[in-house]
């Protein structure tokens, strides 16, 4: 009579023990495959000069971030103001604008400061599932070689910048 209510109990203790452990993960580290893999290639057109492209060989040589973001996304704004800091210290940042209208992207960067380098359009979002962005925002963090060393998903805080990606951006330019 015990054994019958011992496996259901036992059962319970494994699921509430993978739910606990769950629990204690930190939903903005996602794994990604992308991890320490060449970044997928891309040119596209610019989004302030439909008539010029720009890509990933045009950044080959330095360290730089890209910035999956949209006109649509109330967490792009959250987060704007830290990537606005971020160029000011130099820091490549090039946005890769996500399923977006030209006109209403245009707008927002004019509206709200515009920290990008350079700015793509996907407005297919092709770029971003070969990124493997689950929505926006979301930043990589991209060697010399063209290898993404870390992913962001999520806003960039005040805190990301200065325990994360300030530190492997250091450590990144230093390795040459």
């Amino acid at each position: 009579m015990k054994a019958k209510f011992l496996v259901p109990l036992a059962i319970f203790l494994v699921l509430a023990g993978f739910l606990g452990y769950g629990l204690t993960l930190n939903p903005r580290e996602v794994p990604s495959p992308l991890i320490d893999k060449p970044a997928p290639g891309f040119s596209l057109a610019r989004l302030e000069a439909p008539g010029q492209q720009f890509g990933t060989e045009d950044m080959r040589g330095k360290v730089w971030l890209l910035n999956v973001w949209a006109s649509w996304c109330v967490s792009c704004r959250q987060e704007h103001p830290q990537l606005v800091a971020l160029a000011r210290q130099g820091v490549p940042v090039i946005g890769l604008n996500y399923k977006d209208e030209r006109d209403a992207a245009l707008k927002w960067l004019k509206d709200h400061g515009n920290p990008y380098a350079q700015t793509v359009a996907d407005p297919d979002g092709r770029i971003g599932i070969d990124y493997g962005v689950y929505g926006t925002p979301e930043t990589f963090l991209i060697d010399r070689g063209g290898v993404i060393r870390y992913k962001h998903i999520g806003p960039v805080t005040p805190d990301t910048i200065r325990n994360v990606l300030l530190p492997r951006i250091a450590e990144l330019s230093r390795a040459g």
